[in-house]
C-alpha cells in the first residue's frame, strides 16, 4: 500500500471547441492539461501556481471528477478515480472536498448557512443532531454558532469564504481542493483565511491542493510547488527550493514579477521580463511550450520538448537549459499580532 494520499500520473484534459474560419466553423481542440504528474502526501499542501489559462484549475476539477479527464491516472488510497461509478464516487466525495474560488457564488442566496452546510449531512445521510454539528463547523472556522441563520449576504467575503471551508469540513474529508480560497479577499483578509487553513490542517490532518497565482501566498502555505505553463508542468520542488533556487526561466520570471516590500530591495533586483502574449492552447507550439517567450530559448527547444527530469538543480526542471539562480523573492506577513 502506498503511502501517498494522491497520485496523479500523465494526466489530460481536452476541450472540444467551435471556432469560426472564415465562412465556415470548424471543430478544435483546447488542451487545457497536457500530461501533468504529481503526488500528495497526507497532512501535505501542494501549491498549483500558474498565469491564468494554465491549465492549474482544470486540473483541481479533474482530480475532483467535477469534469471527466480524457485521459491518465488518478489514484487516492491506491483507488482509481477515473472511470469510477458514480454511486461509488459519490461515497468517495465525503473524503475529497473543494473550497470555490468565489464565495459568493459557491453559496445559494436564498438558503441560510446553515441550511447550506447542512445539505451534506443530508446528501450523504448523515445521521445526528444537524444543528449542532453546522454549529461546531462554524465555530471550527472562527464564526459563531448563531450565524447558521444567516445568509451569505449578510457576511464580509472573508466570513463567506470562512462558510465554505466550514461546508467543505462537514464530512471530515482527507482532502480539499482550494481553488484560488483567497483571491478575492483583501490582504489582511487573506491573512486571517490563510492561517485557519493551516491550524484547521495542524488539526485534522487534512491535505490541500492550493491552486493560487499570488506566489507570496503560495509560498507561506505550501510543502510542494508545482508550478504550470499551457497545460504543463514546467517545475515541482520543495517550496523553499523554488523560491530560492528557481531553474525554469518562466518560474524565474514570475518570481520576479513578486513585489518587495522592502523599497531599497525593490528598487535594485533585477526582473525577468517576458514579451509575447500566451500561445494558444488550441495550437501550441513544437517542443518547449515557453520558447515562444523564453529569453534562453535555442533551436532544440523548438524541436525537443524538455523532459519534466532532474538535470542536476536536485529537483525536476522541464528545461533544456534549466539554471538554478539564487533570487530575492517578496513576502507577505501573515504572522499573527501579539496581544
Amino acid at each position: 500500500m502506498s503511502d501517498k494520499l494522491l497520485e496523479v500520473t500523465n494526466l489530460r484534459k481536452t476541450f472540444s471547441v467551435r471556432r469560426a474560419k472564415g465562412i465556415r466553423v470548424e471543430r478544435a481542440e483546447v488542451q487545457a492539461v497536457s500530461g501533468v504528474s504529481f503526488d500528495v502526501l497526507p497532512n501535505q499542501t501542494v501549491g498549483l501556481v500558474g498565469e491564468s489559462g494554465s491549465g492549474k484549475t482544470t486540473v483541481g476539477r479533474c482530480v475532483l471528477r467535477l469534469i471527466e479527464p480524457t485521459a491518465g491516472s488518478i489514484l487516492y488510497k491506491g483507488r482509481e478515480l477515473i472511470g469510477m461509478e458514480r454511486n461509488e464516487l459519490r461515497q468517495l466525495r465525503k473524503e475529497i472536498q473543494i473550497v470555490f474560488q468565489d464565495p459568493y457564488a459557491s453559496l445559494d442566496p436564498k438558503r441560510t448557512v446553515g441550511a447550506a452546510i447542512a445539505e451534506a449531512f443530508e446528501i450523504q445521510k448523515i445521521s445526528g443532531d444537524h444543528k449542532k454539528m453546522v454549529g461546531d463547523l462554524l465555530d471550527l472556522v472562527g464564526l459563531a454558532p448563531d450565524h447558521a441563520q444567516r445568509f451569505p449576504h449578510e457576511f464580509s467575503g472573508g466570513q463567506r469564504q470562512r462558510v465554505g471551508i466550514a461546508r467543505a469540513l462537514a464530512l471530515d474529508p482527507s482532502l480539499i481542493v482550494l481553488d484560488e480560497p483567497v483571491s478575492a479577499l483583501d490582504v489582511s483578509i487573506q491573512a486571517g483565511v490563510v492561517n485557519l487553513l493551516e491550524d484547521l490542517q495542524d488539526e485534522l490532518g487534512v491535505s490541500y491542493i492550493f491552486i493560487a497565482h499570488d506566489l507570496s501566498v503560495v509560498r507561506h502555505i505550501s510543502d510542494v510547488v508545482a508550478v504550470m505553463y499551457l497545460g504543463k508542468l514546467v517545475e515541482i520542488a520543495d517550496a523553499e527550493e523554488i523560491y530560492e533556487r528557481p531553474a525554469h526561466p518562466y518560474t524565474q520570471a514570475l518570481l520576479s514579477a513578486v513585489p518587495e516590500p522592502d523599497p531599497e530591495l525593490e528598487r535594485h533586483r533585477q526582473r525577468v521580463m517576458l514579451e509575447g502574449e500566451v500561445p494558444s492552447p488550441i495550437n501550441p507550439p513544437s517542443g518547449c511550450r515557453f520558447r515562444t517567450r523564453c529569453p534562453k530559448a535555442q533551436d532544440i527547444c523548438a524541436e525537443e520538448e524538455p523532459d519534466l527530469i532532474d538535470r542536476g538543480q536536485g529537483h525536476p526542471v522541464a528545461c533544456h537549459f534549466a539554471d538554478a539562480t539564487p533570487v530575492v523573492v517578496g513576502d507577505v506577513s501573515f504572522e499573527r499580532p501579539v496581544s
